[in-house]
């Protein structure tokens, strides 16, 4: 796991029932984090594309990919992702739950509107797929010409006025698509797997300080401790 990868900062006790000032609690350095350089993301000879499949989590592509699922941390790392919770696609079981949950009875009604691909009597298209729209956008354009615009002013002859180029988006459809992008990540070529491993592990290590106890714990100062 991630966090067990994670340095530990020692800091004094703050529980009612410590025995003495001098009683230390140890718990993860959640501070000392690391980002994938964003020059390297796109690296096609560090990085392998894959689309991440239904109901699978960080320790199942670990365990595909690796062979090992406590390698999750490195999927997670490599691909960027800073908030599993919300960059991580759910399961089509929870995604319902959760689109249930936000929308109530309106999972069905429309999130809003977007346009449908058009194309003139060459095959060209004069209107994309997808763009987002008001209810009421209405299209016109110059058959076989090189104008495309909604702009009466601008178009000759051969003109062609569509009124309803739109299609509705439900909310749990929205949701669907926008838990659908979380699915293409890049993700580290088995071959650089050891040294990211080994780089990481020096990433991780405290270096020498009057504060250090190891290579993986720091001890904070004990300001309950009076000095005579």
């Amino acid at each position: 796991m991630y966090f067990k990868t994670l340095p530990t900062l020692r800091y004094p006790s703050f529980l009612s029932d410590k025995n003495s000032s001098l009683d230390y609690v140890d718990a993860k350095n959640l501070f000392r984090r690391v980002k994938l350089r964003e020059d390297l993301q796109n690296i096609l000879t560090v990085f392998d594309k894959y689309e991440i499949p239904e109901g699978f989590r960080p320790e199942n592509v670990a365990e595909e990919l690796y062979g090992n699922d406590k390698l999750d941390w490195v999927v997670i790392v490599s691909s960027g992702i800073v908030n599993i919770r919300n960059e991580w696609p759910l399961s089509n079981n929870d995604l319902y739950e959760y689109s249930l949950l936000k929308y109530g009875n309106n999972l069905n009604a429309t999130h809003h509107f977007e346009t449908v691909e058009v194309k003139d009597s060459s095959g060209r298209v004069v209107l994309e797929k997808g763009k987002v729209v008001n209810r009421d956008f209405k299209l016109f354009y110059q058959d076989g010409g090189e104008v495309k615009t909604n702009d009466l002013t601008k178009l000759g002859t051969n003109v062609v006025a569509i009124d309803d180029p739109v299609a509705s988006v439900s909310n749990y459809l929205y949701e669907t698509f926008e838990n659908e992008k979380k699915r293409n990540i890049y993700v580290l070529k088995r071959g650089f797997l050891q040294q990211f491993i080994d780089d990481f592990k020096d990433i991780m290590t405290y270096e020498p300080s009057s504060q250090r106890v190891s290579d993986s714990i720091v001890q904070t100062e004990n300001l309950n401790v009076t000095m005579p």
